[in-house]
């Protein structure tokens, strides 16, 4: 009972993305409520917000009328799927990637999902973002479709490597890298490292502070953790005891509830989700993959790599997140980035979790899209 116990925390929380911080619960600040977009109203657009200002942190909320919210419906995965094609990097490893083009002369867009995710994960943003733009989108090395080699090294710095070799032979063009969770750590790696004018801008979207927790080890949080950590190590190290684990992590239950805690708008939380995030993990080499990751280093702070970055930078972070909660350290340090750094925008999507662009994405096109605008007319 005691042996079935420790698995089952086990599992628990090898489930959560590798960056994942306790959440506490913080005295609720006194907000002041005005108009987030003035502009919209002299429009009569129908898509009207409620601003509220907490220190430099603006925190909005999208309020939609359902006579005139947009038509654009989300790609089926298997539309998503059918278009999707192989390139070979290294010339050794083949990555899934899709692409949707456009005769729009704006730069391209390339979407990196998080950890546990693949391409569809975007299928609620690819169609309105292509109105405008050609959009990319990969599956990192190790996940979705994409190969999964058995003994490979996963690293942050790789799968920056990654993206980067992908602009440079497949996109060729100054791109937008817009990622989520460790997505978002790896563009904003790549961006750092670029040296060939290949990044016009990036987006993240709930930006992870490392590959897995050791990455905050100056958050009390994971002080107290550590031991527990460096436990689950050993354990997935035991390959007996790595598969129990991984076999009861992707069950459909255990993701959907996981997911539903990980959600704001539980509605985006449906079946074909679910079969999102479980379909690759039945792939040979997703167990070897999945104890790499969460057992390697780190990798990259991005509170050092951040200085770097000349670019412009968008950050969205939804207030629910229970992995990386904006009063940890990762979350309060892009919180204050903007008061320093005048190339970096951030905006509190209120309600939202740690998926935005899938849990709340019309939240986030509204304040993506004008950006991008902005950002490609430089």
């Amino acid at each position: 009972m005691a042996a079935a116990t420790v698995l089952h925390d086990v599992a628990a929380a090898c489930l959560r993305p590798p960056h994942s911080l306790p959440r506490t619960t913080a005295k609720e600040p006194r907000l002041k409520p005005g108009l987030a977009f003035p502009h919209l109203y002299g429009n009569k657009l129908p898509v009207l917000g409620r601003g509220y200002g907490v220190g430099n942190r603006s925190f909005i909320t999208c309020y939609v009328d359902p006579s005139t919210e947009s038509r654009v419906s989300p790609l089926g995965v298997s539309q998503i799927k059918e278009k999707c094609s192989k390139w070979q990097w290294k010339g050794r490893y083949s990555i899934n990637y899709f692409v949707s083009s456009s005769s729009s002369t704006n730069p391209p867009l390339l979407l990196v999902h998080g950890f546990g995710a693949s391409i569809p994960h975007w299928r609620r943003n690819i169609d309105t973002l292509a109105q405008d733009y050609t959009v990319y989108a990969i599956d990192l090395l190790g996940f979705g479709a994409s190969d999964k080699p058995q003994g490979f090294s996963y690293s942050m710095e790789a799968w920056a490597e990654l993206i980067l070799d992908f602009l440079n032979e497949e996109v060729q063009k100054p791109t937008v890298l817009i990622g989520n969770s460790v997505g978002s750590l790896a563009c904003v790696i790549a961006a750092s490292e670029s040296s060939q004018n290949l990044v016009r801008g990036i987006v993240l979207l709930n930006c992870a502070g490392g590959m897995n927790n050791k990455a905050i080890v100056d958050d009390w949080r994971i002080k107290l953790l550590l031991p527990l950590l460096w436990l689950v190590d050993f354990l997935l190290k035991q390959r007996r005891i790595a598969t129990a684990v991984f076999e009861r992590a992707k069950q459909r239950d255990n993701l959907r509830n996981i997911l539903l805690s990980v959600y704001g708008n539980k509605e985006s939380v449906d079946d074909e989700l679910v079969e999102i995030i479980n379909g690759p993990a039945n792939d040979e080499g997703a167990l070897d993959a999945f104890v790499s990751i969460i057992t390697g280093p780190p990798g990259p702070n991005p509170m050092q790599l951040m200085p770097r970055i000349n670019l412009p930078v968008l950050v969205l972070w939804g207030d629910q997140d229970p992995f990386t909660p904006i009063d940890g350290p990762v979350g309060k340090y892009f919180s204050s980035l903007p008061s320093r750094s005048s190339n970096v925008s951030l905006y509190m999507l209120e309600g939202v979790g740690h998926c935005p662009h899938d849990d709340k994405p019309d939240l986030v096109h509204q304040k993506l899209l004008p950006w991008l605008a902005q950002v490609t007319a430089l």
